[in-house]
């Protein structure tokens, strides 16, 4: 799955657009380049001659694998090690025969994608990240990946998502009854406790293979809970539609997940990750991100009015001019009350800057800066931090809930829509895995 942005197919219904390709790497890395700091290129020297796969007489070869896996340490936090290499590599071993697999299926169907296509992809992949083209390839290279692993990538998404477009987006067809039901049983749970949840999703074709990735499942439960960022490993491994925006599915109640996922979700704590939850066919990892037991409305859509004040240090800083800017930050959190004040309070201090106030949505923020604007009143400070420019303090200008709203019947509409797309989409390429000719090396 990928950014929305990024791998937007232009295949739309109504205004919809659909991100339904199965495994991201490309998206994660947009998160991950900010903070690459071990280098993939350590993975063990393979023949690249030697054939990995073969998918319907078209080869896999070793060089692709080790490329792929490489792009897969690189983007997604899971430390490089030998044994971690080994564990990931059966799994985008099966991600590769996949997308070759949609590949044939986007060739049969005459389905091309242009290289401007894959250049523009490329170059938001570089706004969303903040960088160049020239700097995401310059990470890639450090890290041993060549930009074609990438650009592969990224067009066999684009296709795939054409591909389900065009065989199935024509019959979906999503009941007034359907959202009747939906709006029924939001407006009944309307008082009930809500749970922001993220997830991914692993399949299986069959029982035979259940016990292998349930394997692979629990490795990736083991390397999350050992620090490796869950949006990043649901952009490369989840094949829910969600893995778009890192698995997160935003606030729900219990009964708008399945059966066995609500059951272990409701005994959840916020902050923690499930264990492999099973399913007729797959496994879910589940991540309850908070819980709100009001009716009020979703907090990440909360508005904030944020001034941004300084306190300059230099980076090698002696301890005596830290512990000076420690004190004029506590006593600047002490006497300001509001914007308007603020400046002037700040400017007292030698260099002491702010910057004008920004309107932001919470969603949007960091979630570091999100817990600590948390509970902040408005025209007051938020813990001082050290940064690159110095000692740095959020001071709250203003503070909108968001109300409680349900959401509309256009809205229901989509979602519903997308699901089910993604579910034949992912019966489809069930289907192709079935009668393919696969042979494993």
């Amino acid at each position: 799955m990928k950014f929305a942005d990024v791998f937007a197919s232009g295949s739309q219904r109504a205004g919809r657009k659909l991100f339904l390709s199965p495994l991201g790497v490309a998206a994660a890395l947009v998160m991950a380049l900010a903070t690459f700091s071990a280098s993939a290129q350590d993975l063990p020297a393979s023949d690249s001659q030697a054939i990995a796969a073969i998918v319907n007489d078209h080869v896999i070869s070793s060089y692709d694998l080790d490329q792929r896996i490489k792009l897969v340490i690189l983007s997604s936090g899971i430390p490089n090690t030998p044994d971690n290499i080994t564990r990931i590599r059966g799994q985008v071993l099966r991600s590769l025969v996949d997308e070759h697999l949609q590949g044939q299926e986007a060739q049969r169907l005459n389905i091309e994608v242009a290289q401007d296509e894959v250049d523009k992809a490329f170059d938001r992949i570089a706004q969303r990240s903040n960088m160049s083209v020239d700097q995401i390839s310059k990470a890639l290279e450090e890290g041993g990946v060549t930009r074609a692993t990438l650009e592969a990538q990224i067009r066999n998404d684009i296709a795939w998502n054409r591909v389900i477009q065009q065989s199935f987006g024509p019959l979906v067809t999503v009941g007034e009854g359907e959202i009747e039901e939906v709006m029924r049983r939001l407006e009944e749970e309307s008082g009930q406790p809500r749970y922001l949840v993220s997830e991914i999703l692993i399949t299986f074709d069959s029982p035979a293979h259940a016990e292998e990735i349930a394997a692979g499942t629990q490795r990736l439960v083991e390397q999350i809970r050992q620090g490796a960022p869950f949006e990043a490993v649901a952009r490369q491994f989840s094949q829910s539609p969600s893995s778009a925006n890192g698995g997160d599915i935003g606030w729900v109640h219990s009964s708008q997940l399945p059966d066995k996922v609500s059951e272990v979700v409701t005994r959840m704590q916020p902050g923690m990750v499930s264990d492999p939850i099973r399913t007729l066919t797959g496994f879910y990892i589940v991540q309850l991100k908070s819980m709100q037991t009001s009716t009020g409305g979703d907090p990440m859509m909360d508005q904030y009015s944020l001034m941004r004040v300084v306190l300059p240090l230099t980076p090698d800083a002696n301890p005596q001019a830290i512990a000076r800017r420690a004190r004029e930050a506590e006593e600047f959190r002490a006497q300001v009350s509001s914007c308007e004040e603020a400046p002037k309070l700040i400017a007292k201090y030698v260099s002491g800057q702010s910057l004008p106030a920004e309107a932001v949505i919470a969603g949007r923020l960091p979630p570091q800066t999100r817990q600590a604007i948390s509970g902040v009143p408005v025209g007051k400070a938020t813990v001082p931090i050290r940064s690159d420019q110095g000692v740095e303090m959020l001071v709250i200008c203003g503070h909108k809930a968001a109300q409680g709203e349900l959401p509309t019947r256009e809205q229901i509409d989509n979602t519903l829509y997308e699901q089910q797309l993604s579910m034949m989409g992912r019966r489809h390429l069930r289907d192709l895995r079935r009668d393919a000719v696969v042979v494993y090396r």
